[in-house]
């Protein structure tokens, strides 16, 4: 509700806002609720998501891009939806090409949650760096958190859980 209400009001200010949205299981039930909202344009809002795996089968549904068009973008319609891995190339191509468009769209919003070791986004305490010149950057991925995904119910075993990811650097939070 709260964040609906955030919504609201900037859209009632703005032509149109950024969201940037955590992918995981954790946050299920908040966006549930926040896809039964009333009075919020959608199509006045561009949809970003804050990490993706490296190695996985775009088709997966364990990628962070799908987990959020089954939880949220295919139940609400967004102006548009921007996936970290939607054009293809290396992942220093997508990490260039993402935050080329956070740059040009910056959050107005970013719903996100904090991980069993502390991550945000997948910006694990071995990789986290507050004064990160980069905006999107590779990752590698601590066992505590490969765990978690294991936790979660989005992998069978660990050895299933990719070791690097593309995650937005903790400055753009700030």
């Amino acid at each position: 509700k709260h964040c609906a209400e955030i919504i609201r009001n900037l859209l009632a200010v703005k032509d149109s806002i950024n969201m940037v949205f955590a992918a995981a299981p954790s946050q299920s039930e908040m966006l549930d609720a926040l896809t039964k909202e009333k009075g919020i344009d959608w199509g006045r809002i561009r949809a970003f998501h804050m990490d993706e795996y490296i190695g996985l089968d775009r088709e997966a549904p364990q990628n962070f891009g799908n987990f959020l068009y089954r939880e949220l973008f295919s139940k609400v319609k967004f102006g548009e939806v921007y996936y970290i891995n939607d054009e293809g190339g290396s992942a220093e191509q997508l990490c260039s090409r993402y935050a080329d468009l956070l740059e040009k769209y910056p959050a107005d919003i970013i719903c996100l949650g904090i991980g069993e070791n502390g991550h945000i986004a997948f910006n694990d305490p071995h990789e986290a760096d507050f004064k990160d010149k980069r905006m999107v950057k590779i990752v590698s991925l601590d066992e505590k958190c490969r765990r978690q995904q294991v936790n979660d119910g989005c992998f069978k075993s660990i050895d299933e859980v990719p070791k690097f990811a593309i995650t937005i650097t903790l400055p753009y939070f700030l």
